[in-house]
């Protein structure tokens, strides 16, 4: 075992149904977000800037456009001789092929590969949520508890505890009860899906959890509270920043508006602790003199001859003279044509919304999602 050397585990095989539109042909950390990222960048880049030095993406749900993005890992830094990043997929086994039965199974099924590097901790992560973490604050507290296991959690609004699975601890953070979407909560401290091991006990708990056949192989389901129940040393790790769920449109296009708030503390300027992505290689945004810019963010490519207002705009898209776009996300090489007015809307990749066409309302709370055949209302 390397002393003090960790692995991290991305999970990045959601599926995303609650986005619709956004999942039909890629995995939720695939999706597009702030105007030039995809949701798995965040996650990638916490790890980079916290040092992490090999890291496995374990996909699985449409995999093709996320394979291509992370590709090998260039972008962040992972492109290495040794170490570095490794994308891991359902493979055949001498039993056959399929996919990851849960979050643990796919950990499991990868044993080998964390063996080989043969670290002393093992940080699981998810690939589709908005966040930036240290993930070494998150192992200094680990070391301080001489845990087993240490969980990020985070505080939410007590009326939304019954979304996400509720940790309750100790004066002292010691995990003593899990509540999985609990109707009524104890606490109101959720656990973030992210996870600091010791290999060894949970490389333990992984050949147990698969030995038991009643079990969904998951961490939040079944390994955790197996832990528990053996007196495990849990304990929790409090994180105080930006943290958002992307798990349906409406909280998809919340987070985007996020970005355009000067008080939002997911800072995607700070110099200090980029955002990382592969890039397009698009010509410069084009803001004509005629046109009208407010609070939006314009990525490369764009065209802009009409009226753009708290808005976030993918590369290569064309908003004509005379169009209106507002509080709206618009994907990658759409155009609003002359006239069109759109308003509270999420537009996907390569649509073309007519001129004269008027989506949505001005200052409604509706959101709507726009495709070339469809607007569906959330």
């Amino acid at each position: 075992m390397k002393k003090g050397k960790i692995v991290a585990m991305l999970l990045a095989g959601g599926q995303g149904t609650r986005l619709k539109e956004l999942t039909r042909n890629i995995a939720k950390p695939a999706v597009p977000f702030g105007g030039k990222y995809r949701i798995i960048d965040f996650a990638l880049s916490n790890a980079a800037n916290s040092g992490i030095e090999d890291i496995g993406v374990l996909t699985q749900y449409k995999p093709f456009i996320l394979n291509s993005h992370i590709g090998i890992g260039t972008a962040w830094d992972y492109d290495r001789n040794v170490g570095g990043l490794r994308i891991l997929q359902p493979f055949m086994s001498e039993k056959g092929g399929r996919w990851y039965r849960g979050t643990a199974n796919a950990i499991y099924e990868n044993m080998n590969f964390i063996d080989e590097l043969d670290p002393e901790y093992v940080l699981v992560l998810s690939g589709d949520h908005i966040y930036k973490m240290n993930y070494n604050d998150l192992l200094d507290a680990h070391k301080q508890k001489d845990a087993d296991v240490t969980i990020a959690v985070l505080t939410v609004p007590w009326e939304e505890t019954s979304r996400f699975g509720i940790i309750n601890v100790d004066d002292d953070k010691k995990i003593v009860e899990f509540e999985e979407k609990p109707k009524k909560a104890k606490s109101n401290l959720a656990s973030m899906g992210i996870y600091m091991f010791n290999w060894p006990v949970l490389r333990e708990y992984l050949i147990k959890d698969n030995e038991d056949k009643t079990s969904d192989n998951d961490f939040g389901k079944n390994v955790l509270p197996l832990m528990l129940r053996e007196n495990k040393k849990m304990y929790t790790w409090e994180f105080k920043g930006y943290w958002k769920d992307v798990g349906t449109v409406k909280s998809y296009w919340e987070a985007n508006m996020d970005l355009l708030n000067p008080d939002n503390t997911l800072n995607l300027y700070d110099r200090d602790w980029r955002i990382y992505t592969r890039t397009r290689n698009l010509p410069p945004q084009y803001i004509h003199k005629s046109s009208k810019v407010v609070n939006s963010m314009i990525n490369e490519g764009c065209y802009i001859e009409g009226t753009v207002e708290k808005s976030v705009l993918f590369g290569d898209v064309v908003v004509e003279k005379g169009a209106v776009v507002k509080n709206s996300v618009v994907l990658s090489n759409s155009v609003i044509k002359k006239d069109a007015k759109v308003y509270n809307a999420v537009v996907m990749e390569d649509v073309v919304v007519e001129s004269g066409k008027e989506i949505g309302m001005d200052n409604g709370s509706r959101i709507y999602m726009v495709t070339n055949d469809k607007v569906v209302v959330e």
